[in-house]
């Protein structure tokens, strides 16, 4: 009993100490809430507003439709109609358009003959992921217009007394996000992402904080031992890493309307043993770090390679071979991934523990190898 007091008093001084610095409580709660918002909303691959030159030689009622099926689509704007494709290029070259869409001076004859007839569409591949998901909506507007076309002539075949042309439809439907926004996919990975920067600066500046101010040897000098100090130190970055991944998750429902589809402790559960994981390099950073500037630059290099490497805009299954086998030792991986599923797949408790594996190993190596750097260095 007397070791778990003093192991609560280690850590009750750990946490006045961090909620007493103004700094440190704004790392706790300002910038957690500023990163989620700016980048719930900036961080999406869904795109909209695409600008477009209009070259209609034909200017037939089937050409006029077609087109303003893309003004009205929303995804794209209008910016020039030209008559040629002369001043086309100027245009896409000083970055005013990403598309040109181009109807033949014979669309419509072509189509009233029964004959195909084309749509050229000239996309800007300087930034090969708006033209392509453009390319894609296009597409899509396309399809449909032909379908439509399709059905007139099928009307008309069957007032004339002939049986409808054969034809196969289309029927799609997407799992987990029905509308297919970005932002369900990108916010529901962000109280991963966050919470792992929270976690990493407030474990790797506790020891550093301490040699910086001079406690660290009055310490060493108290009566207990280095796991109660190590414990001690790692409880406050936990509850309050957690607390930010729940607070975060609870701000994706209710602000950016993400459901929250599997239970809530499936959700706790990732984010309690990720936590752990994180503190362990955390404190490992701490206990090799002799200043605060030393401590906060040894974490920025481990959250990047965290960050890039967790499969929360990347695709792991793009990366190389040999960088996805390294991206099995990064605990924000499962993080990630884990949260994704609690909130999108309906995962439940027994669902999760696939994740929750490779992140509590991580946690017994982080944080064993993190005591006995601590108890060598305290020796």
């Amino acid at each position: 009993m007397l070791w778990l007091r003093q192991v609560l008093a280690i850590a009750v001084k750990e946490l006045l100490m961090i909620l007493k610095d103004p700094k440190s409580r704004f790392v706790v709660i300002g910038p957690p809430l500023i990163q989620f918002v700016i980048f719930g909303y900036a961080a999406t691959f869904d795109v909209k507003d695409v600008t477009c030159v209009v070259v209609d030689e034909d200017r037939s009622a089937e050409s006029r439709d077609l087109l303003a099926r893309f003004t009205g689509s929303g995804h794209f704007t209008e910016v020039a109609r030209l008559d040629s494709l002369d001043g086309a290029a100027a245009l896409v070259d000083a970055g005013t358009a990403r598309l040109v869409l181009h109807v033949g001076g014979d669309f419509a004859a072509r189509l009233r003959a029964g004959r195909p007839a084309e749509l050229q569409i000239a996309a800007d591949g300087r930034n090969s992921n708006v033209s392509g998901i453009a390319l894609g909506y296009a597409s899509t507007i396309v399809s449909a217009w032909s379908r439509q076309l399709e059905a007139a002539r099928a009307g008309a075949r069957t007032a004339a007394g002939l049986p409808p042309a054969p034809r196969v439809e289309l029927v799609q439907r997407a799992w987990f996000n029905p509308s297919l926004d970005s932002r369900w996919f990108v916010v529901s990975g962000l109280p991963a992402q966050i919470a792992l920067v929270v976690v990493m600066l407030l474990t790797s500046l506790s020891v550093a904080r301490e040699r910086e101010h001079g406690t660290f040897d009055q310490t060493l000098v108290a009566p207990v031992d280095s796991l109660q100090i190590l414990i001690g130190k790692a409880l406050p970055p936990f509850v309050l890493g957690l607390f930010d991944g729940l607070l975060l998750s609870a701000l994706a429902v209710v602000w950016f309307g993400v459901p929250l589809t599997g239970t809530l402790a499936a959700l706790v559960a990732v984010l309690a043993t990720y936590a752990l994981a994180v503190i362990g390099v955390g404190l490992f950073v701490s206990s090799l770090a002799t200043t605060m500037q030393q401590a906060m630059l040894g974490s920025f290099m481990a959250i990047m390679p965290f960050v890039i490497l967790s499969g929360f805009t990347t695709p792991i299954e793009n990366m190389p071979l040999w960088l996805q086998h390294a991206t099995l030792a990064n605990p924000a991986r499962y993080a990630v991934a884990g949260c994704r599923a609690v909130f999108l797949e309906g995962a439940g408790l027994g669902d999760v523990l696939r994740y929750l594996g490779p992140m509590a190993v991580m946690a017994a190596l982080t944080l064993t190898l993190a005591g006995w750097l601590f108890r060598y260095r305290t020796r």
